[in-house]
């Protein structure tokens, strides 16, 4: 649940919006003035004082921990602690996956050999890791944001890149929905910098498209996965056919000469 403080920020906006003071509320609900002040001054109250003050305002209070949840910040990444915990156990990444994917709990036992049992405690681990929020009824929701992306050179990118980039290539990339391109290009650092922020733009797009498609049957969506990378690199072996450059030639920044293997 989103903090007290953003709770209380979004009830005062919506006071404020209906013209309601707080003199006008403490009458309302048979407070003195200066208590009511003193109550909003702590960022603190309970559940049952929220619902009356929104009772006698005319405010639902769903609308006012919708508001707070909104507005709550989340994290673009994990830790590298969070990290080194999700790659101990694949079985606890697979969920963090399926998490990020928004897939319930009925979907990842239906499609995956995991027991309901198994399943509960790995979302309660991932409530504790910081990545979900676990609810009643064994729903969640992410504390990570919509631009959530993993560590550079970190824990999970560094074990996909041990267990998983051979068997994503392996694919023909021919079929609907699908393409793989390579596409070299010999730019400055300020257009390979502006590059990064077109794929980071993708990459929000394509969150876009995936919330936007939750609301369809499970049936009628498929699993796509966007790979990216973008670097200054050169092919090991086209880099052993480069001509030795004579001594006297100053040696260049790497994006002025383009690509280079690292």
């Amino acid at each position: 649940m989103s903090s007290p403080e953003l709770v209380l920020r979004v009830l005062r906006t919506q006071l404020r919006a209906a013209g309601i003071t707080y003199k006008v509320l403490a009458e309302r609900i048979d407070m003195s003035e200066s208590s009511v002040k003193r109550m909003f001054g702590q960022n603190d109250m309970s559940l049952s004082r929220l619902a009356l003050i929104c009772k006698a305002a005319g405010i639902a209070m769903e609308d006012v921990l919708r508001g707070a949840a909104d507005i709550t910040p989340h994290a673009d990444t994990l830790t590298l602690v969070q990290e080194k915990s999700l790659i101990a156990h694949p079985r606890l990444l697979l969920v963090a996956i399926c998490c990020l994917g928004h897939w319930n709990l009925e979907q990842v036992i239906e499609t995956y050999a995991l027991s309901e049992a198994e399943c509960i405690g790995y979302l309660a681990e991932l409530d504790r890791l910081g990545l979900i929020e676990l609810k009643p009824l064994n729903r969640y929701s992410l504390r990570v944001s919509n631009a959530f992306h993993w560590l550079a050179d970190g824990p999970v990118q560094q074990y996909f890149r041990e267990h998983v980039v051979a068997d994503y290539f392996s694919g023909h990339f021919d079929g609907a929905g699908e393409t793989l391109m390579c596409i070299p290009a010999r730019l400055c650092l300020p257009s390979a910098q502006e590059m990064v922020q077109k794929i980071r733009q993708l990459a929000e797009e394509l969150a876009r498209l995936h919330q936007s498609d939750r609301r369809l049957a499970p049936a009628e969506r498929d699993g796509f996965t966007l790979l990216l990378g973008f670097r200054s690199w050169e092919f090991g072996a086209f880099t052993a056919l480069r001509r030795s450059a004579p001594a006297n030639t100053p040696a260049a920044l790497p994006y002025q000469t383009g690509p280079r293997k690292r």
